[in-house]
Formats: C-alpha cells, structure tokens, sequence
C-alpha cells in the first residue's frame, strides 16, 4: 500500500482544507530539542508521507551557533540524509499562522530504515518499549518556566528583562507584572494548540513566567512539552520579544526549572509487582495505602533509581554550561541527592497527594532540556531502580541544601558528562549509539565554551593586570 492509500492521509488533507489550511509544517527535535522543520505544500504531503523529506543528519549535531560538530555518522561520513515523514496523529492547526498546521515528523535512516541514534523521540520510544516489558506505562506531567525580553540597543546582549524592575509578584496573574498582557493571548492561542495547557502565572522573577501542561502518557507529554517551547518562542517573536528557556539567563535572578511529575500505570502485562498477570491494567502503581509513605514498592524502588543514576542524569536534565549556574544553596533548584515527602528543597519531591494522584516530582531538570531526553532519563533510572528492587535512605526532613546530609550532584557540566559516561546501566538503556553522539557533541560544547574569553573576565583583567 502506497502512502497515498493510507487511510488516514485523505481525510486529513480534506480535513485541513476544509479549515482552509494549505500548508503543513513537518517538524522534528534535533539533539538539544530545538524544533527543526520544513513547509510542506498540502498538495505535496502524500510524497512527503510516501518518499519522505530529506534532511542532513547532521542537522542533529548543529550548535545553536551554526557550527557542524564532528559527531560519529556527520561530517565523517560524507553529512548523509536522514528522512523524515509526517506523523498524521499529530497533526495540529496553527491558531497564530493563518493557512499553516504543525505535524510532528519520524526519522530514518534512507539506507537502512532504521532509526537514527540522535533522535530524541525514538529514544524515548525504546526505553517506554522496555518499561512495557516490566508492565508499567510512565506518566509524566511537565512543568516549565521562561523568561521574555524586550529589545534594548543599549544592552549589552541586545535584550533586557521584560518587566524589569517589578519585584515581588510570584503566583500572580493580570498586568501587575504583565504589563503588555503577554500571557493571557499566549494562554488561549496555547488552549487552541491542543497540547493541554492548563495553568499559567507570572513567576518568581520579573519577565519570568510558568505554563503547565496535563499529565499524560510519556511520550505524549513529551511532544507535547517540545511543541509548547517551540510555540512560545513563536509567539514572542511575533510580540517583538525574546522567550528564553535558557537556565539562567541573569545574574541577578533566578533559574528557570523543568520539573517532571511522574507516575506509572500498570499494564498487566508483565510478571512483576507492578504489573503481573492478573493485575488490574491502569491502576497507578506508585500508590499502596498499606506501604511506607503512602508508596507502593515499585515507587520506592523508582526513587531509589532516580537518586542512584541523578549525577548521570544531570546531564540529560542540566545539559548546558550555564546550567550548573543555577544551581546553589538557598536557590529552590536541587543541588543535593535527595528526596522529601512534600519538601520542595529536595531533588525528587513526594507531592501529598496519594489514590490515582499519587507520583513523584524530579526538580533536577532545568527548562534548558530536550523534553525527550529529560523524559527518557527519568523513566531508564526509576526502571533500573524498579528492576533492582531496593530501598531510598529515610526522606530529608526540614529544609535542605545541607551537603553533610546528601551527596552533592554535579557542579559543572564537563562532571555530569563524566558521570553519564561511567554510568553503565543507564547508558546500556539509552543504547551506546546515543550516549556517544551526546558526549562528543556536548564535550565540543565545553571545548568551545573554554576558549571563549567572557565578558566576566574583560571586566575582571583588563584594567588592572
């Protein structure tokens, strides 16, 4: 059966031309989670379902600045294709872009048809296969912060903090600290999106602002969290402004976080604790009134994983220099191994909620990280942690930040890489073909982050020495 006979390809393109939409924007994350993309035509898309669009692989490899790193399978090898089909499922009406829908795309390799290491969303879609195996459905709840800038020629990076100079209005909503009204539009154009925006507020720092976004099946809170940072940053620019999920854009204030809420239904379908023959499928696994905490075993045990592989996963969630910048005492970002019931000074936090609401909370991840590959991090720890069967220590009581009660995670980016390469259970998981282009393309970060001479150090050095 050709592309063209698939069953859902005419009724979406009667569908999208009845809603007068004309073009389709097949999109897809590379290695660091920026949305790469190509405008397809609506007359042209069974080819593009059939043959194809042809992408350089090493688009997955390509800084933010332009620059090809010399990753395995990029420059060495000639900067082959990679392939990539529109998924149909996802396709979605652009409400801010008249005439235009966004549709996520799958990614091959041309010559052989399998899937390239770098992808993100089939990463995450092997390890989701392997926690299947053990009869478990991860879901996840994403919550993530930005900042927007206004232009300002007379700064030195060209921006400057929208609403600068307002303090003291976390959790607060109207023009108080929104005085161009940005989040409202963005909330109803979000809505309109259908990526399950629910909430919005301004957030602890002037220009900073929060959007969450509904729990649901891993994968799909993934795309979900991918197309909701591609859109704000859409939506800003057409405001004439800058939306950053940069971990921590200013000295002088805080980071911006990613937290995951996480829990896992059972399938029935796997011969364990969470989802052995015989277990009713959908039950949230992390709930037992009878276990310590409120907590089933197979959530003890997925905390457990979470704090044995958090230096590893550091670099999955906290995947940048400046990343590590945000971390400190007395910050609200984590910066000891650790868990709390309810304690929001802990990396992995137990919310009280317990029933079908019971679930962890990791706040390790800043908004920096691909949602794909933050996602996949989480769910290989608590699976391998959930595999091993053991115990977290006792929960932190009190407020944390105390490095003689917990170990310290890393507080460089080269560290977290070190420890994700010596990490050989999760790398095993996240499959050696990942875990080595993601090394080679975030130490030539490093490498080329080291040889920059800062504004930091001009000021430092030039006057006096």
């Amino acid at each position: 059966m050709s592309a063209q006979d698939t069953p859902e390809l005419r009724p979406t393109m009667d569908r999208l031309a009845a809603g007068g939409i004309d073009v389709v924007r097949v999109t897809y994350p590379d290695l660091i989670g920026t949305d790469r993309a190509r405008d397809v035509l609506l007359d042209h898309l069974p080819s593009a379902r059939e043959h194809g669009l042809a992408f350089c692989r090493a688009v997955y490899h390509t800084s933010p600045r332009g620059d090809v790193v010399p990753v395995a399978g990029g420059l060495d090898a000639g900067l082959p294709d990679v392939t990539v089909r529109p998924d149909l499922a996802t396709v979605r009406a652009l409400p801010w872009e008249p005439g235009v829908a966004w549709c996520l795309g799958e990614t091959t390799d041309p010559a052989t048809g399998v899937h390239s290491p770098e992808s993100p969303r089939d990463l995450l879609r092997s390890v989701l296969a392997r926690c299947e195996q053990v009869g478990l459905r991860p879901i996840i709840g994403p919550e993530l912060e930005y900042f927007l800038l206004d232009p300002d020629a007379a700064a030195p990076s060209g921006w400057r903090r929208y609403g600068q100079g307002v303090a003291g209005v976390v959790y607060t909503a109207g023009l108080r600290a929104d005085a161009d009204n940005h989040l409202l539009p963005a909330l109803r154009k979000l809505r309109d999106l259908d990526i399950g925006v629910t909430t919005g507020n301004h957030e602890f720092d002037a220009g900073q602002f929060e959007i969450n976004l509904h729990h649901s099946e891993a994968m799909d809170a993934a795309d979900r969290a991918f197309l909701f940072k591609a859109a704000i940053k859409e939506l800003a620019r057409q405001e004439g402004k800058l939306a950053t999920f940069m971990a921590k854009p200013f000295n002088d204030a805080g980071g911006s976080g990613f937290h995951l809420h996480f829990s896992a239904e059972t399938t029935g379908d796997a011969g364990t604790d969470a989802g052995g023959p015989g277990t009713e499928p959908g039950r949230n696994a992390f709930d037992d009134p009878s276990g310590a905490y409120g907590l089933a075993d197979t959530a003890r045990h997925a905390v457990a994983g979470i704090l044995a592989h958090a230096p590893a996963l550091a670099a999955l969630l906290n995947p940048t220099v400046n990343s590590y910048k945000r971390f400190g005492p007395d910050t609200l970002a984590p910066w000891l191994v650790d868990w709390g019931l309810d304690n929001r000074s802990a990396m992995v936090r137990v919310p009280p909620e317990r029933g079908s609401g019971a679930r962890l909370e990791l706040r390790l991840g800043d908004a920096s990280a691909n949602p794909y590959l933050a996602i996949a991090g989480l769910c290989a720890a608590a699976l391998l942690g959930i595999q091993e069967g053991k115990e977290p220590p006792a929960p932190l009581e009190g407020y944390g930040y105390d490095p003689e009660k917990s170990p310290l995670l890393p507080t460089t980016l080269p560290a977290a890489l070190d420890a994700l390469e010596a990490d050989d259970a999760l790398t095993e998981v996240l499959g050696k073909g990942f875990t080595t282009s993601f090394l080679s393309y975030k130490r030539n970060e490093v490498d080329r982050f080291n040889h920059h001479v800062t504004d930091w150090e001009f000021a430092e050095y030039s006057y006096h020495l």
